[in-house]
């Protein structure tokens, strides 16, 4: 007997969802969390994915402003800049430049002393303030004034007070029978300033941070060391540094990254009063775009080279406290 007729094979059906299918689900169950999260997605691929983007692009080629497109009047004017590769990256690293490497050792005195005293101080403040003092909370808003005033006030604020003929700093030196001082002459002078400013600014935020940290350290354990016959120094150093040691960790590297790049304290003091001297590399990466013949291709490259040396401290500092914690 023959066999009924079939028809043909069906192939089995994936038992996973498409692509388009998840994303319609998901879309459906979390609409709201999408629609809180594209705002957010948006201002970040605006501010910061396409112009980082565009100056990687713009570091391969040798784009300036007698190259770069342009409209003059209604006559418009095409980009005649040419890709050059890694050329850029090329003269950087093998110092073709000549200014790289003087910059880059300037700007990593400036972020280690920056740093380094504005975190000393800050612990320091947040020790004094941890401790039951009368108008405590009255000196801690005091101290938290510098971080609440913008900086830029704050800035131009101590440029007046370095003004080698009105400033309050020649006032008092003249006061006391001294010669008036230029205090943003030199190059010296100009790079202490600058550290100084940059030191009031970030003290706040240090002792902000510290603070936190310290009020969380169990009171139970200064105790215990108390009683164990440790001294106030031995206390310091067995129960305070590592209690502190997750807030210091992450206090150093934010504090650290943003010095590193802190554009507004030496433009704003200094403005175009410098021989250059002071100039770290994101202020000299400015100079490069906005001043003379416009390098815009260099301006890139320095700001993509700023970029990778921050992302390359940042995973190895993150290793290294890694490490001592385990």
């Amino acid at each position: 007997m023959d066999e009924p007729a079939r028809g043909p094979a069906r192939t089995p059906r994936d038992p996973r969802p498409g692509l388009m299918t998840s994303i319609k689900r998901s879309w459906d169950r979390h609409w709201y969390a999408w629609a809180m999260v594209a705002p957010v997605v948006i201002v970040i691929g605006v501010l910061v994915l396409y112009p980082l983007g565009y100056g990687l692009y713009l570091s391969f080629t040798d784009a300036n402003e007698a190259n770069v497109a342009k409209d003059i009047g209604s006559f418009h004017v095409g980009a005649t800049y040419d890709f050059v590769g890694l050329d850029n990256y090329w003269k950087i690293i093998s110092g073709q430049d000549g200014d790289f490497y003087p910059r880059l050792e300037w700007t990593v005195v400036w972020t280690v002393s920056c740093v380094a005293v504005t975190y000393a101080i800050g612990l320091g403040m947040a020790m004094l303030l941890n401790r039951p003092v009368r108008f405590r909370l009255f000196y801690r808003l005091s101290l938290i004034l510098p971080w609440a005033v913008p900086a830029f006030i704050g800035v131009f604020a101590w440029r007046l007070m370095f003004n080698s003929q009105y400033g309050v700093f020649n006032d008092i030196v003249t006061g006391v029978g001294l010669p008036a001082q230029d205090w943003l002459g030199t190059p010296f002078a100009q790079k202490v300033a600058v550290i100084l400013v940059n030191i009031w600014v970030g003290v706040p935020f240090m002792m902000v941070a510290l603070l936190g940290g310290l009020q969380a350290i169990p009171g139970e354990l200064y105790e215990a060391a108390e009683m164990d016959g440790a001294s106030p120094l031995q206390r310091f150093v067995n129960v305070t540094v590592p209690g502190l040691r997750p807030v210091t960790s992450t206090v150093i590297l934010l504090s650290t990254v943003w010095t590193f790049n802190m554009f507004p304290i030496i433009y704003l003091l200094l403005g175009t009063n410098t021989t250059g001297d002071t100039d770290i590399l994101v202020t000299y990466a400015y100079q490069k775009a906005f001043t003379g013949v416009s390098d815009y291709s260099g301006a890139a490259t320095y700001g993509i080279v700023i970029l990778l040396i921050l992302v390359a401290f940042s995973t190895f500092y993150r290793r290294q406290v890694r490490t001592q914690q385990d």
